[in-house]
């Protein structure tokens, strides 16, 4: 009988699965004294060996299904015939295809020790590839067990030349956690057999080029951008952009992720795709109660995992709080100086960032040794700027320590220990960049990383030379630093400043600076402007105000670009918070001057901000805010006014105004804290919403004072004193009220009233001033002074010359500035009241308007006081004197502009057609430009139509026929409106009466009214021949209007008739081309679209053409 060979080469797996239980009955265990192969088989051990086993248990059954045993099947056929020999090739096929990689690694180690090296077994174990398996498959149900228990796998990248045998030896007794499931196994099994290298097939080109595009895409998806970079430098022949570029005819695949989630799905088994629905008739009750198992036991298995990591995890988190307990519980290695007024940069006691809890302990270590060293001692300023103002100050310095690099570069290592530890930090960041610093932002990123070695070693250099040489390098590490670069210098600089102290920072940090003041690259001088302000309170005193503030002055003064002398202001500013020496008081005072003269909004924006309030701190603390800042600035305004009585410069008055402004809040802080009840003030809750909003942290009151709840208790005793006690002893108060108030008053007076842009100015001023001294202080000190001043009479309204103090600037600002501080219902009572008397003494006194008319435009930008002044207008049109409903009449105009159409439609337009009922003709007639206003802004139709009749009840009613000033007050009105109103409102109403008011004007007797009308007239269509006008108004109403305007002029202005006759011309000539269009039909279409195509032609071949001029002039050549 032929034997039966076991180690047929078949993998069908249909064929295994026709004769499951075939060989069931041969199978046996080694133990059961199988007999042993004939003495001539190679494979013979030896005599005193016991039974081989080959590393499996017998009785596994194979992945396949076939339920054969290997060890049985191997023995039968070795005792079926001596004389069949079965190759070493075949017996390592079949053990590979049967899964038995251990006994398969086991047969290749004795073939090499035989001196017989097997191919396939090779190639098999050299592949990392075949020993890759699915990751979160729970192990099988039934153990992998070798003769010494459970058995070690492989990991997925062990090759046979990596793989420690002692470990996947007999005499091990290791627990396994890279157990395969028998479901995964045929997949396995597959996946093997498919990767194993005789018949992986090589890449193709269109293949590499797909990987790459999809490799590109997957490592930009996921932030590995450096990566990406070199990958795209290494494959410069394709175009990463584009899909197209592949080459392959198809749709873009999905993205690498969802490939690998996708083909990474292992392939259903038999068992695993049993479905174990109730009642399936072809489906063992056996069965499915192994699958219940094998469900239950994976259960298991992920609730032990479940467990298992939640006990990391609490134990993590135990870690975490005794090193947050171990960093915390110290003292910050912080400097203690005058209250932390200097720089608290990440300091030595900051925890690590390591997540490696032995290093980390080891690092605490090292940071208790940090700590036990001796304070560096710098000079300390003879100052009292609270801690909150000195910390808002330091804010502008831009430090970076929140990162892992700012972390690094912020803490300097000062033994041998803690550079050891730096550099394990540092260089694993600083090795991958060093190998891919090709491109220059990988060179800066590379220098980046460097700034915490170079700092250390400058630091613990001995040499003085060598640390020159290294601090030169890092300000020279990056040609054109950016933000966060520059950030990353700073904090470096003032980490290494508060370790060497102040004699190396003016011996070491100093030069470097100076060596940049005029580089040619803007980065590099505005590090060095940065730096003179992070380094300020680490210098010593003498080169704080002298050598730094002669570099910044110099700065500010040369230097030609805006960032950099904003950073230049932003230091000064920090530097006055560090100066002691009273003679620089007239240089700061120069520099701020200087500054607030500069053409750049963000240099004068950073020196309100900065400059300004830590001067004016400084000076507080001279005692000079009030004696001499303030009055040098209110000297300034004075004489500015004196010399400008033909021309103010309006510029310069806004630098002063706007200074003085910014040293409200510390003119009141010095009123708080040198007030008699400074020393009852007891702590309270938050402060009132009293204040307008800073411009900077460091115009905060609270912050000048030193706390919200200081300022509260203050505040509250302030209001007290102010209402029930007086000001009797309060040196400062007294000096606001007696001396600065009237001051200020005299200034408001003597500007120009028709300045909108002075009145809006001081308008701000006393607005802020009377909101930060509060209401009690304005009732009672600032409303009286005005008040004296503005008499509401008569006798205080100068009507020959017209400059009564009702007739200044003095009304606009109180009623602006003082009035609308406060809007509860008396403040707006009282406002109301105020512009109603002024509105009345002014119109009685027949004295210009030019003062309310100031209030009104003012008050009218907000549309808060719309409703407020509605009000005052309608007490005007109800009044019994024609002259008050005259100024009433002309009020209107300024307030329409920005008014809600409801509120036009509501409140306004009846009010004016009350007016227009009246007897008066002067009252109607200044009605019609809030009538004009209100066709250039309002669209609601019916408004339209109203206002369009009332007009026209002007122009046509025959009882206003020989009222000259109504139609020079129409025409006036149409020339204004018209170019902005409706165009149906233009071409119907406005052109046509426009016309018949030229043609009237011919036939006017009376020279004088002609040539008014005439002149007009002349405004209102060199305004309207602006706008677009039909061929049919240009024809009936424009040019027989004009023509008409030119008769009168050729007799009274000959050099207006000029412009006329070149403007009858011009629209004759539109005309007339309009007409041919119109003739031309259809035609014009088509010669519109040649037109087009010859100008694409010949722009097309313009840009084919190079810069030589001989081929440029080819093109206008005519063919012959």
């Amino acid at each position: 009988m032929a034997s039966v060979n076991p180690f047929n080469l078949s993998d069908s797996e249909e064929e295994a699965e026709r004769r499951p239980n075939e060989t069931v009955d041969t199978e046996r265990s080694p133990s059961d004294g199988a007999p042993g192969p004939p003495p001539g088989n190679p494979f013979s051990p030896p005599a005193d060996a016991e039974p081989p086993t080959l590393l499996l248990s017998s009785n596994r059954t194979s992945p396949s299904g076939e339920g054969i045993s290997f060890s049985a099947a191997a023995t039968s056929a070795m005792a079926g015939s001596g004389e069949t020999r079965v190759s070493v090739d075949v017996i390592a096929a079949q053990l590979l295809r049967d899964q038995y990689i251990l006994t398969a690694l086991e047969f290749h180690t004795e073939l090499l020790e035989a001196g017989r090296e097997l191919p396939r077994l090779r190639d098999y174990f050299s592949n990392p590839g075949n020993f890759e398996r699915q990751s979160g498959t729970p192990p099988a149900k039934d153990q992998v067990l070798g003769p010494g228990g459970p058995l070690n796998r492989a990991g997925s990248i062990s090759t046979l030349d990596s793989l420690d045998f002692a470990r996947y030896s007999d005499d091990g007794n290791r627990e396994s956690d890279e157990r395969v499931a028998e479901s995964e196994v045929p997949s396995q099994e597959r996946k093997n057999f498919k990767s194993s290298p005789e018949i992986q097939e090589p890449i193709r080109p269109l293949e590499k080029r797909a990987l790459n595009f999809l490799v590109n895409e997957y490592l930009l998806k996921n932030e590995y951008k450096l990566s990406s970079i070199t990958f795209s430098d290494e494959n410069d022949d394709q175009d990463f952009e584009l899909w197209d570029d592949v080459g392959l005819n198809i749709p873009k695949p999905p993205d690498l992720l969802q490939l690998y989630r996708n083909c990474g799905t292992p392939l259903p088994s038999p068992r695993s795709t049993a479905d174990v629905s109730v009642g399936k008739p072809d489906l063992s009750q056996q069965q499915q109660t192994e699958v219940v198992q094998e469900l239950e036991y994976q259960i298991s298995l992920l609730n032990n995992e479940k467990q298992s990591l939640a006990e990391q995890i609490k134990k993590l988190q135990s870690e975490i709080q005794t090193l947050k307990r171990t960093v915390s519980s110290p003292p910050p290695a912080t400097l203690d100086l005058d209250n932390g007024q200097y720089i608290d940069i990440r300091g030595v006691s900051e925890p690590e960032t390591d997540p490696d809890p032995p290093s980390t302990q080891i690092t605490s270590q090292s940071h208790n040794k940090l700590k036990s060293r001796p304070p560096v001692q710098f000079d300390k300023p003879n100052r009292k700027l609270s801690p909150a103002f000195q910390q808002a100050l330091l804010s502008f310095c831009r430090m970076c320590s929140d990162s892992r690099l700012g972390a690094e570069v912020s803490r300097i290592a000062d033994s041998e220990e803690s550079v050891m530890l730096m550099l394990g930090r540092c260089l694993p960041h600083i090795v991958p960049n060093v190998l891919l610093a090709k491109r220059e932002r990988m060179v800066a990123h590379l220098c980046q990383e460097l700034i915490p070695l170079i700092l250390c070693t400058a630091c613990l250099h001995p040499e003085p030379k060598e640390r020159d040489q290294l601090l030169h390098i890092l300000f020279n590490l990056i040609k054109r630093p950016d933000d966060e670069q520059r950030q990353m210098i700073l904090t470096g600089c003032v980490a290494f400043a508060r370790h060497v102290g102040p004699t190396r920072v003016e011996a070491e940090l100093l030069p470097q600076c100076w060596e940049q003041i005029n580089h040619k690259y803007p980065e590099r001088r505005l590090l060095v402007a940065e730096s003179c302000g992070a380094l300020a309170p680490y210098l010593p005193k003498e080169i704080r105000s002298s050598l730094v503030l002669s570099m910044l002055q110099q700065m500010l003064t040369e230097d030609k670009a805006d960032m950099v002398r904003e950073a230049v202001v932003k230091s000064l500013g920090i530097i006055m918070g560090y100066i002691d020496d009273p003679d620089k008081y007239s240089q700061g005072f120069e520099l701020m001057l200087l500054s607030l003269g500069d053409p750049s909004e963000r240099v004068v924006s950073a020196v309100h901000q900065v400059f300004i309030p830590a001067f004016a701190a400084w000076t507080t603390e001279l005692g000079t805010l009030h004696t001499a800042l303030i009055p040098s600035l209110l000297a300034r305004i004075e004489k500015l006014l004196m010399q400008g009585e033909h021309g103010l410069d309006e510029h310069k008055l806004h630098v002063f105004l706007s200074a003085l402004q910014s040293l409200i809040p510390p003119l009141f802080a010095v009123v708080l804290q040198n007030a008699p009840f400074t020393s009852r003030a007891k702590l309270h809750g938050d402060i009132p919403r009293r204040f307008p909003k800073p411009a900077s942290p460091l115009q905060d009151v609270a912050a000048i004072i030193g706390s919200r709840e200081m300022l509260s208790a203050l505040l509250l005793l302030y209001d007290h004193q102010l209402e029930h006690e007086g000001t009797t002893g309060w040196d400062s108060l007294l000096w606001v009220v007696n001396q600065l108030l009237p001051q200020l008053i005299e200034i408001v007076g003597r500007i120009n009233v028709t300045s909108s842009t002075c009145v809006h100015e001081f308008s701000r001023f006393f607005w802020r001033f009377c909101r930060t001294f509060g209401k009690i202080f304005t009732n009672t000190k600032v409303k009286p002074q005005f008040q004296e001043i503005l008499r509401l009479s008569e006798e205080n309204v100068d009507a020959s010359a017209g400059n009564g103090i009702l007739t200044k600037a003095t009304v606009p600002i109180y009623a602006t500035g003082v009035l609308t501080c406060y809007n509860q219902e008396e403040d707006r009572k009282l406002l109301v009241g105020f512009l109603e008397d002024v509105m009345t003494t002014l119109s009685l006194s027949h004295a210009p308007l030019d003062s309310l008319k100031a209030s009104f435009v003012e008050l009218g930008a907000n549309p808060v006081y719309h409703e407020l002044l509605l009000t005052v207008l309608w007490y005007g049109v109800v009044h019994t004197s024609a002259l008050v409903r005259c100024t009433a009449a002309r009020m209107f105009e300024l307030v329409l502009r920005g008014m809600s159409e409801a509120l036009v439609d509501r409140r306004a337009a009846p009010a004016l057609i009350t007016l227009c009922s009246g007897p008066e003709f002067s009252v109607r007639i200044s009605t019609i430009p809030a009538f004009g206003t209100i066709m250039e802004t309002v669209t609601q139709k019916e408004l339209l139509e109203r206002v369009k009749m009332q007009l026209a009840s002007f122009l046509e009613d025959p009882q206003y026929q020989d009222q000259h000033s109504l139609h020079m007050e129409i025409i006036r009105t149409f020339g204004r409106v018209g170019p902005n109103a409706e165009p149906r409102f233009r071409d119907e109403f406005v052109l046509p009466h426009l016309h018949k008011l030229a043609l009237a004007n011919n036939s006017q007797a009376v020279e004088s009214k002609r040539i008014d009308i005439a002149t007009q007239l002349f405004e209102a269509y060199s305004a309207l021949s602006c706008c677009f006008i039909s061929e049919e108004v240009m024809v009936n109403h424009f040019l027989p209007g004009l023509r008409c305007l030119r008769t009168d002029m050729e007799q009274l202005s000959p050099e207006h008739e000029v412009i006329l006759s070149s403007m009858i011309k011009e629209c004759e000539i539109k005309v007339e081309n309009r007409g041919m269009a119109d003739a031309q039909g259809s035609m014009s279409i088509a010669s519109s679209l040649v037109g087009e195509d010859a100008k694409t032609k010949f722009l097309s071949k313009m840009g084919q053409l190079t810069t030589s001029g001989a081929m440029l002039a080819n093109v206008f050549q005519r063919k012959k």
